[in-house]
């Protein structure tokens, strides 16, 4: 049994180690080298210019199928009002927790690392910066990965469009989806060639500005995983008491602990779904609720993706240098967290578009992609954790709004009954 657990968690965590072996085999080899590592950088560029290649058809099919192939729009009501309202509020709250932090503990502090910066960074600090984020005056503009937001747009309203039109765009809508797959499947493609080309833009980045990189990363990594277990152990409590008017505390833990340490050997949500649905119902959360909530939680529902999207930005500042400070930089900084945890999540490769979101929303240069990219990969495992949870939080949260006062008291009689 020990050996079928070892060979699962090595499938599990197989592509993250090696690539993670991958960054630390190159960081090695340009601390070694010096400026002599800067030879592999043409490697390095190869893997970064092919997932630009990669990233606006990506986001165009990913997105439009996902909207254009949604079976029903309309039989939501309460019960998605509240999800909606329930998402997006503790997706702010993990964000606004990780921006105070990183105000505190900047995790690139010390790094002293000169890389080509923005010329100027305002983010969404004018009217006229903020329709030239979200919109673009020509249709080829669209066609570049320096637009993503406009094109995040774009497909979303041109997927509802597909939907609007019903059994009519069926064709179009099973052509796009089937492109969606077929991008899929060249990111896999591409990513078979990730631990030569992130070995070798490593080779190059430490041999060519030293170990406060690596220093900036171990940084990260701390600040990361001190605030997620805290938000984990602390927050989740908060909402579990809130939900259940006090008495559901005990009962919350006894039943999530599975599904936690699921989600983090996994690093799948998905994958931790029957689980979660199997303690959601321990916890007397209504059948209706848990098997609407959870699913769509889980892939549309990432807490812990909202606190990386924070340090990964906040990270971005300090390895270029640049402040990280004033109201329109912290607003633009929580809605981008927010919109990579909630919204882009629920797309395949919503990992890979919120990091190149955030690249081109705030104007760094293409050299930042692998860098905020990585910061991913580190945390993939207690974020998903924090994820996974999230959405029973959620829908126990859910279920006090849609069923009213009293409800878990009334959920824990009939299981009493039940049983």
């Amino acid at each position: 049994m020990a050996r079928n657990n070892g060979t699962s968690l090595w499938k599990a965590y197989r592509f993250p180690i090696i690539l993670i072996l991958s960054i630390i085999g190159g960081s090695l080899l340009g601390l070694s080298m010096g400026k002599d590592a800067l030879v592999f950088k043409p490697l390095g560029d190869v893997f970064l210019n092919a997932m630009f290649m990669i990233v606006v058809p990506l986001v165009f099919t990913t997105i439009c199928s996902a909207v254009a192939n949604m079976t029903s729009m309309n039989r939501l009501g309460k019960v998605m009002g509240a999800l909606v309202t329930v998402f997006l509020v503790t997706g702010a709250i993990a964000a606004v927790l990780m921006l105070v932090t990183v105000k505190l503990y900047p995790p690139a502090a010390g790094a002293a690392i000169t890389l080509t910066a923005p010329e100027e960074l305002q983010p969404l600090s004018t009217a006229d910066q903020i329709v030239k984020a979200f919109t673009v005056s020509d249709f080829q503009d669209l066609l570049s990965r320096r637009h993503m937001l406009p094109l995040i747009l774009f497909s979303l309203l041109f997927g509802v469009s597909l939907q609007m039109l019903g059994e009519k765009a069926r064709p179009v809508s099973k052509a796009i989806s089937i492109a969606a797959d077929a991008m899929l499947n060249l990111v896999k493609i591409v990513m078979y060639y990730a631990p030569i080309g992130l070995a070798a833009y490593f080779a190059a980045l430490v041999g060519d500005f030293g170990p406060n990189l690596l220093g900036a990363y171990m940084r990260s990594m701390v600040v990361y995983h001190v605030v997620t277990f805290a938000y984990f152990f602390i927050a989740f409590t908060i909402y579990a008491w809130l939900a259940t008017g006090g008495e559901g505390v005990g009962i919350f833990w006894k039943n999530i602990i599975t599904p936690s340490v699921t989600a983090l050997g996994t690093q799948s949500s998905t994958a931790t779904l029957p689980v979660n649905l199997e303690a959601a119902s321990r916890m007397g959360i209504p059948a209706d609720i848990r098997e609407m909530v959870l699913p769509i939680g889980a892939t549309a529902h990432m807490e812990g993706s909202c606190l990386s999207g924070i340090l990964k930005i906040a990270f971005l500042f300090g390895i270029f240098n640049m402040p990280f400070a004033g109201i329109s930089t912290y607003a633009s900084a929580v809605a981008v967290a927010v919109l990579s945890g909630v919204v882009l999540s629920g797309i395949p490769g919503g990992g890979l578009v919120g990091e190149m979101l955030i690249v081109s929303l705030y104007g760094f240069p293409p050299e930042a992609f692998p860098i905020v990219a990585t910061i991913g990969f580190l945390v993939d495992p207690a974020a998903t954790m924090v994820n996974a949870t999230g959405d029973t939080c959620s829908a126990l949260l859910i279920s006090r709004i849609v069923e009213g006062k009293g409800w878990f008291q009334k959920a824990q009689e009939a299981l009493k009954r039940a049983s």
